[in-house]
Protein backbone atom coordinates (compact mmCIF):
# COMPACT_ATOMS: atom_id res chain seq x y z
CA UNK A 1 0.00 0.00 0.00
CA UNK A 2 1.52 3.28 -1.04
CA UNK A 3 0.23 6.76 -0.51
CA UNK A 4 0.89 9.72 1.70
CA UNK A 5 2.36 8.85 5.05
CA UNK A 6 0.14 9.23 8.08
CA UNK A 7 1.06 11.93 10.58
CA UNK A 8 0.76 12.17 14.35
CA UNK A 9 -1.88 14.17 16.19
CA UNK A 10 0.82 16.72 17.08
CA UNK A 11 1.79 17.13 13.42
CA UNK A 12 -1.86 17.35 12.32
CA UNK A 13 -2.61 19.97 14.98
CA UNK A 14 0.42 21.99 13.90
CA UNK A 15 -0.64 21.69 10.25
CA UNK A 16 -4.12 23.01 11.16
CA UNK A 17 -2.78 25.70 13.53
CA UNK A 18 -4.78 24.37 16.47
CA UNK A 19 -3.78 22.72 19.72
CA UNK A 20 -3.59 18.96 20.14
CA UNK A 21 -6.25 19.25 22.83
CA UNK A 22 -8.62 21.01 20.42
CA UNK A 23 -8.02 18.36 17.77
CA UNK A 24 -8.66 15.60 20.29
CA UNK A 25 -11.91 17.34 21.32
CA UNK A 26 -12.97 17.63 17.65
CA UNK A 27 -12.27 13.91 17.22
CA UNK A 28 -14.37 13.00 20.24
CA UNK A 29 -17.25 15.11 18.93
CA UNK A 30 -16.92 13.77 15.39
CA UNK A 31 -16.11 17.23 14.04
CA UNK A 32 -12.44 16.84 13.12
CA UNK A 33 -10.66 15.44 10.11
CA UNK A 34 -10.90 11.68 9.73
CA UNK A 35 -8.28 9.66 11.54
CA UNK A 36 -6.88 6.14 11.50
CA UNK A 37 -6.70 4.28 14.79
CA UNK A 38 -3.41 2.35 14.74
CA UNK A 39 -3.50 1.24 18.36
CA UNK A 40 -5.67 1.40 21.48
CA UNK A 41 -4.43 4.89 22.32
CA UNK A 42 -2.83 5.92 19.03
CA UNK A 43 -4.37 7.72 16.07
CA UNK A 44 -2.83 9.04 12.88
CA UNK A 45 -4.09 11.45 10.26
CA UNK A 46 -3.79 11.69 6.52
CA UNK A 47 -2.35 15.07 5.50
CA UNK A 48 -4.83 15.10 2.59
CA UNK A 49 -7.75 14.56 4.98
CA UNK A 50 -6.52 17.43 7.16
CA UNK A 51 -6.26 19.75 4.14
CA UNK A 52 -9.73 18.73 2.90
CA UNK A 53 -11.24 19.27 6.36
CA UNK A 54 -9.69 22.74 6.60
CA UNK A 55 -10.82 23.63 3.07
CA UNK A 56 -14.39 22.59 3.88
CA UNK A 57 -14.37 25.01 6.82
CA UNK A 58 -12.99 27.96 4.82
CA UNK A 59 -15.21 30.96 4.09
CA UNK A 60 -14.36 34.15 2.20
CA UNK A 61 -16.02 36.28 4.88
CA UNK A 62 -18.20 36.07 8.00
CA UNK A 63 -21.45 36.61 6.09
CA UNK A 64 -20.79 33.48 4.00
CA UNK A 65 -20.15 31.50 7.17
CA UNK A 66 -23.40 32.73 8.72
CA UNK A 67 -25.37 31.90 5.55
CA UNK A 68 -23.92 28.39 5.57
CA UNK A 69 -24.86 27.95 9.24
CA UNK A 70 -28.46 29.01 8.49
CA UNK A 71 -28.71 26.50 5.64
CA UNK A 72 -27.32 23.73 7.82
CA UNK A 73 -29.68 24.56 10.69
CA UNK A 74 -32.63 24.74 8.31
CA UNK A 75 -31.98 21.27 6.93
CA UNK A 76 -32.22 19.56 10.32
Amino acid sequence: MSGPALITRAAAAQMLSISERTLKRYDAAGDGPGFVRVGPKMVRYSPDACRAWAAARAFPHRAAEMASAKQTAGSR
